[in-house]
């Protein structure tokens, strides 16, 4: 294949990669770029393999990878898909490592001049250190996500913090840089030295960045890590000499630093400690259990009661919601209560769920009308003048302690149902909420707790009306 048919073919893919997170900006056209993605990927890889002479190692590699792929892909509820999205950025940035290594080891074979160049090995340096820092930090989400804190202290949802830690992690930024410039600076039979243990201290950094990050934030870290793994692999473009992936990975780690900055503001959270990791409770704080008080606990039916007899319903869908799969259950209720004449609308919050969108990518799965649909800074003027808010399975975005200064999460904006003239809570317990907070609207007068299942007190409430 001629250079310059693989020039045109990677620019085809480059554009529709382009295309494809056009179209994923709106639910409208988000099926449309996806398929845009998979096609610009398919044009990518077969151009990539024709290039090859010997594939071998690498269609078997593909078969290997794809049917694990698959067998992984097929067992994933959707409420696992942060955790999923985790891994693979884990995956990417792992890639990044391993390839500067093949790259150290062996320039040559990746038409490197020896000894390297200071230009290769800044970009080996900085593709190195951004996939350590991914892979790491990828793997401490991913157990938070998951819930492993109960087998492990570092994955707590609740942030883990010690005194000096971000003098710590300052000091290790240092030492890092300074073994980079050691290895741009070290004679080729040394390098290995400073080249190891800056990937070392970036893999601790990794760790360290994201383990003082609250469980209300994770879906800001799936947005950064998102970003770091885009760069990574721009950095594996880069050793690879491979334009297309420079291309792809800069469109990822730029998309993904802007989605990052966006659900910052939307949490009044500093974009520059997100990048840092530095944001969630504050050195030597951890969240506090509220102490045990009595609720107004009722029925099913009595929520279709309180809903059928009010003018307007504002459904808050949270990550119980999504875990229960009662999307289609709640359109059906939402139905029911238009058809008695009561104005329904559904409040998304920026990070509601697990991950940016998780409440949107459910709602449309079960067909939601999108006018239907309005974001936290569209609706929240609108609780004080609602009948009956229904919070299903949501606990941190519509917790006023975010209201208290001095409060783990003060400053974050919530939806603001405790404003709402009736507030209905679906959960399965008293249990707190991801970010480890008791929630003080579960225990205010205008607040009836309905206990369960969200699937089925959603469809006995379908019953009653």
């Amino acid at each position: 294949m001629s250079v310059n048919s693989v020039a045109l073919l990677y620019l085809i893919a480059s554009v529709l990669f382009i295309l494809a997170l056009k179209g994923l900006s709106h639910p409208d056209t988000a099926r449309r770029g996806n398929l845009f993605g998979i096609l610009g990927m398919v044009i990518a890889v077969l151009t990539t393999l024709a290039l090859t002479k010997s594939i071998a190692l690498i269609l078997a590699g593909i078969v290997v990878g794809g049917a694990i792929g698959a067998f992984v892909a097929r067992r994933v509820e959707m409420t696992q898909m942060p955790e999923l999205v985790a891994a693979m950025h884990s995956l990417v940035g792992m890639a990044a490592v391993l390839i500067a290594i093949a790259v150290v080891n062996n320039p040559a074979a990746f038409n490197i001049p020896v000894p390297m160049p200071g230009g290769n090995r800044l970009e080996l340096f900085i593709g190195t250190f951004v996939g350590a820092i991914t892979f790491s930090g990828s793997v401490i989400a991913f157990g938070k996500l998951a819930g492993l804190g109960k087998k492990f202290r570092l994955f707590s949802s609740a942030p883990v913090v010690f005194k000096g830690q971000h003098m710590l992690n300052l000091a290790l930024a240092i030492v890092m840089v300074g073994f980079g410039i050691a290895f741009f600076l070290a004679p080729a039979e040394s390098q290995w030295t400073p080249f190891l243990v800056m990937t070392a201290i970036a893999f601790v950094l990794g760790v360290l960045i994201i383990i003082p990050i609250g469980g209300a934030d994770m879906p800001v870290v799936i947005s950064m890590l998102n970003s770091y793994s885009g760069w990574a692999a721009a950095g594996i473009g880069f050793s690879l000499n491979n334009t297309l992936l420079i291309i792809a990975g800069s469109l990822v780690g730029s998309s993904g630093a802007i989605l990052s900055y966006i659900m910052c503001k939307a949490m009044n959270r500093s974009f520059f400690s997100v990048i840092l990791g530095g944001f969630g409770a504050a050195e030597g704080a951890a969240a506090e259990q509220g102490e045990q008080k009595s609720v107004r606990s009722g029925s099913a039916e009595d929520a279709a009661f309180l809903m059928s007899n009010a003018e307007s319903v504002i459904i808050v869908p949270g990550y119980g919601l999504a875990v229960a799969r009662a999307q289609h259950a709640v359109k059906e209720m939402a139905q029911k209560l238009t058809e008695k004449g009561v104005h329904v609308r559904y409040a998304i919050h920026p990070v509601a769920g697990r991950m940016p969108g998780h409440m949107n990518v459910l709602l449309a799965e079960a067909e939601v009308p999108y006018d239907q649909v309005a974001e936290m800074d569209d609706i929240n003027s609108e609780f004080g003048d609602t009948d009956v808010v229904m919070v299903l399975g949501a606990n941190d975005v519509v917790n006023p302690l975010a209201e208290q200064p001095g409060s783990p999460i003060h400053g974050m904006p919530i939806l603001q149902a405790h404003k709402a003239r009736t507030v209905l809570v679906n959960k399965r317990s008293m249990a707190s909420g991801y970010a480890g907070l008791d929630n003080p609207l579960f225990y205010m007068d205008k607040t009836m707790m309905v206990f369960g299942d969200a699937k089925k007190v959603v469809e006995d409430i379908v019953k009653a009306l």
